[in-house]
Order: C-alpha cells, then sequence, then structure tokens
C-alpha cells in the first residue's frame, strides 16, 4: 500500500471520526424527539443528514491527500538523494517541517561525509601505494616488457604482415580459383588481420604501463595517437586538462588500456571514442566502440580484465558501468570522485 493510500485510509478514518462526532453533537442540541429532524433540519440549506457524512468524507479526503502527498515528496526527496550518492555525486542537505524527515536528512549527511572521508583515504593509499611499487618494480617490469615487446614486434608481427600482404596479393588475383577456395583464402586473410589486432592488444599490454612522469591527458594523447597510425580504426577523442593524484592517474590510465585492449581483440569495430572530462566534481572516463558487442552477465564471472578494471574503479571510490548490445557496440563508463586540495588540507 502507498502513502497516499495509506494516508486516504487514515482520512477517512477521520471522516468517520468526525462524523460521529457531528452527530452526537446534534443529538445533543436536538434531542431525538421527532427523527425527521435528521432530514428537516438544514445546515447551508442541505439536510443534516447529507450535510454530516459529506463534511466528514470531504475533511478526510482533502487531509488524506493532502499529507500523502507532501509525505511523499518528502520521501522521494531522500530517495533521490541516495540514489546521487550511490552514483558518486555530492547531495546538498535539505529542510522539512517534519522533524522525523529532518533527523533522517542530518544522519543522510553523517554518511556522506563518511564515505566522502572514505573515498578520499582510498584514494590516498593508492596514491601512496602506486608510488611505492613503481619505485620498487618499474625498472624490471619495463625492462621486461620492452624486451618481449620489441622480439614480439621484431618476429611475430613483421611476419604477420608479410602473412597479410600475401594473402592479399593472393586474393587480388582472378586465375583459377573456385567460389569455394575463394571463400576459404577470404576466411584466412581475415583470421591473419584478426592475429594482427591480437597482437597489437598484446603488445599493447607489454607496454610500460607508468605514465613515467607525464600527466594523464598527456599519456592517453600519446597512446590513442599511436593508436591511429598502427590500428585501422576511426578514434576521435575529447582529454581534458585535469589536476590528479598520480595514483588516480594511474588507474585510470590502465583501465583505459584494459578497455581499449579489449576493443582490439574481440569487438570488431570501426570506430572509437574516448571521452576524459570533470563534470561536476566527477571525472568521467568513458570509452564507446561499434563493435560486435557481448553478453554482460556472461562476461562478468569470466572476464579477468573487466573485474581488473572494476576493481581499479571501486578502489578509487568510484564507480564502473558496460552498456553493451550485441551488434551496435560497448560503452564502458567510469566515474571517480575528485577530490580537491583544500578538502584534505581540511584534515
Amino acid at each position: 500500500m502507498s502513502i497516499i493510500q495509506r494516508q486516504v485510509v487514515l482520512g477517512f478514518t477521520l471522516s468517520f471520526t468526525l462524523f460521529i462526532v457531528l452527530l452526537s453533537v446534534f443529538i445533543l442540541v436536538f434531542p431525538i424527539g421527532d427523527w425527521s429532524l435528521f432530514w428537516t433540519r438544514k445546515i447551508f440549506d442541505l439536510p443534516f443528514i447529507l450535510f454530516a457524512p459529506g463534511l466528514s468524507i470531504l475533511v478526510g479526503l482533502v487531509f488524506g491527500f493532502s499529507s500523502g502527498y507532501y509525505l511523499r515528496k518528502q520521501l522521494e526527496a531522500l530517495t533521490a538523494a541516495l540514489t546521487q550518492m550511490g552514483q558518486g555525486r555530492l547531495v546538498e542537505e535539505q529542510q522539512s517541517s517534519t522533524q522525523e524527515i529532518n533527523v533522517m536528512w542530518k544522519q543522510l549527511d553523517k554518511v556522506q561525509q563518511h564515505v566522502s572521508e572514505q573515498t578520499r583515504l582510498s584514494q590516498k593509499l593508492a596514491n601512496e601505494r602506486a608510488e611505492d611499487q613503481e619505485k620498487r618494480i618499474q625498472k624490471v617490469v619495463s625492462e621486461e616488457r620492452n624486451r618481449l615487446a620489441r622480439e614480439l614486434h621484431d618476429s611475430v608481427s613483421q611476419q604477420l604482415f608479410a602473412a597479410s600482404m600475401l594473402m592479399s596479393a593472393v586474393n587480388e588475383s582472378e586465375t583459377g580459383k573456385s567460389e569455394n577456395e575463394r571463400k576459404q583464402l577470404n576466411l584466412i586473410e581475415e583470421m591473419i588481420h584478426q592475429s594482427q589486432l591480437e597482437m597489437r592488444a598484446l603488445l599493447l599490454h607489454l607496454r610500460p604501463v607508468a605514465l613515467k612522469g607525464k600527466t594523464l591527458e598527456e599519456g592517453i594523447k600519446e597512446l590513442l595517437t599511436e593508436l591511429v597510425q598502427k590500428v585501422p580504426l576511426e578514434i576521435q577523442w575529447k582529454i581534458e586538462s585535469i589536476p590528479l593524484k598520480k595514483g588516480v592517474e594511474d588507474h585510470l590510465f590502465r583501465i583505459l588500456q584494459e578497455s581499449i585492449s579489449n576493443t582490439l581483440r574481440h569487438a570488431k569495430a570501426d570506430s572509437l571514442e574516448v571521452l576524459c572530462i570533470e563534470r561536476d566534481g566527477t571525472v568521467l572516463l568513458r570509452v564507446v566502440d561499434d563493435g560486435v558487442g557481448f553478453d554482460i552477465e556472461s562476461s562478468k564471472t569470466g572476464s579477468y580484465g573487466l573485474q581488473n578494471m572494476h576493481e581499479r574503479a571501486l578502489e578509487l571510490g568510484g564507480t564502473m558501468k558496460i552498456v553493451s548490445v550485441p551488434k551496435k557496440g560497448t560503452r564502458l563508463e567510469v566515474r571517480i570522485p575528485l577530490i580537491r586540495e583544500e578538502e584534505e588540507g581540511n584534515d
């Protein structure tokens, strides 16, 4: 039963009570000697037998609807505030004429302050841990990744490129091939092309993932510019300069790398859009492709990459949302609350 329905029932109870009171007053003022007084005695040109229940019902309906509507508006405001908090957005405390509702708003404000503090501490911890980890293993990991990437690029990648050129030349020749052979050769060429994308995605993983002194804006632009030169994708981006701590930048950059790698390996996309901006105190990272899409529910438990990205977003106190429609593409959106320097200075 909704709030308005409950209040209407309460209003009818009030109506019945008011009717009993009016009837009792009438009997006291006009002692019952003749029952016809209920029909003959008029109030505002209406017989008492019609006026009393009519007034009672009207008062009950007005009370029920007005009080129910007011309470529903108050609870809807609280629900909207909780939804905004779940999205990582700040909520302003509101004042209500109802004492109980005001208590709820004060408790909600305390919870929001607690969540904000936990987010700030989590980001601070991620920043310290990222800097410490980078100092300890960056040199070894970077050298090994570079060695593997160089060997793969000089051997397997070059061989795949040569095989792709050879298959293109074979498919362009028109001599002595049946329709079935042509289909098989086209399939082989497509497999070689997919293997090239897989290799580029692997090389992307093997690259040193640390920004190495660059800002997030510089690192993303450098990565996308390099991809434009090597990958047959139409890539568009909008990257804003956002002052972030080292740990936050590192996590966002790795989420972007993982997302692009998934696109190269699985999406079969023709275009890719990357957006990294600040809106309403939140850092928004969005990656959109027009590929084949996938079933999100079946991929959640089996994909280490998706789980890794989700955990990185949570570690920064943010959220990650993926929308994918088969044959329509995939949209990944990460929102991270932006903690300003002055907020930390108030501790």
